[in-house]
């Protein structure tokens, strides 16, 4: 085979994966403006007090009063899922900001500096690796008690470790490169460096991780709802929707299929974005 043939035959998968790029990405941005409507928005929209109760008109269907009909104490369940995206994005964004805080910082300086400071870490990080993270979590919340704070810190608190580990690994691959060798020939200092060469290099994947990490926060909230150890009764989140749907899914199935959704549609678009930014930055890296 020729070499103009063998590099067209190349080139071919490369195209078509630049042609499924746009419409993964469009998919993705479609329903994560979705969702951030329904968060900015839907509160609005809806229009329904989501703590007023109805026994009387309890498990009613969807209808014009109800577009998603009613729970069993008779409150709207679309603007409780309004509502709740709310407490869901405030948990998910800043447990993903409490994980962030704590690990690019350590990620760095272990990374960087190495010795007796990235020892230290190292184990305490493979110390918690023994342990799900989702237990941490469910541990911290049974230390302080469930609430919307406890569960932004019990997430943020589960995920520094694997995030920390990420952003040290990099950084060992970033700072043995020649640029980074040549600016300390040169006489800049460890700051310098960290903020020049070893930060702008870690960008990418932080960007990319924090996109994962919000995904990995809802999912979690949601388990944590469901268990009864997130956002507690009558405040909404989707977790807690799914916990006070927990009883009926037998009997009224459709109020856990309604709590589900969103959080499917949520991580789903969260994934699709995470996935074409890290193909986008991946291709101007290359170029």
């Amino acid at each position: 085979m020729t070499a103009p043939a063998a590099a067209v035959l190349v080139e071919q998968p490369r195209v078509a994966a630049r042609r499924r790029a746009p419409l993964r990405t469009v998919v993705g941005a479609a329903l994560g403006l979705l969702v951030v409507l329904t968060i900015l928005l839907g509160p609005w929209l809806v229009g329904k007090d989501p703590y007023a109760i109805n026994i009387d008109n309890r498990f009613a269907g969807p209808g014009a009063a109800h577009w998603l009909g009613t729970d069993e104490l008779g409150r709207d369940v679309a603007s409780r899922i309004a509502h709740g995206a709310r407490s869901t994005a405030l948990i998910a964004l800043g447990a993903v900001a409490i994980a962030s805080a704590i690990a690019i910082p350590l990620g760095v300086l272990t990374g960087f500096l190495g010795g007796w400071l990235d020892l230290v870490v190292t184990r305490i990080v493979d110390l918690f690796f023994a342990i799900p993270s989702l237990l941490v979590a469910i541990g911290v919340v049974g230390l302080f008690g469930a609430s919307l704070t406890t569960t932004v810190l019990a997430l943020g608190l589960s995920y520094w470790p694997f995030y920390t580990r990420l952003v040290r690994s990099a950084v060992v691959g970033i700072r043995s490169r020649p640029y980074v060798d040549a600016a300390r020939v040169l006489g800049a200092s460890r700051l310098r460096v960290i903020r020049t060469d070893i930060l702008t290099g870690l960008t990418p994947l932080v960007l990319v991780q924090t996109t994962v990490l919000l995904g990995f926060a809802i999912l979690d909230e949601a388990a944590l709802g469901f268990l009864g150890l997130g956002v507690q009764p009558p405040q909404a989140s989707w977790g807690s929707r799914l916990a006070e749907s927990r009883e009926f899914m037998l009997s009224h199935p459709e109020l856990a299929l309604v709590a589900s959704v969103p959080i499917v549609v949520a991580v789903f678009a969260i994934n699709l974005l995470s996935d074409a930014l890290r193909d986008r930055l991946d291709e101007r890296r290359v170029s």
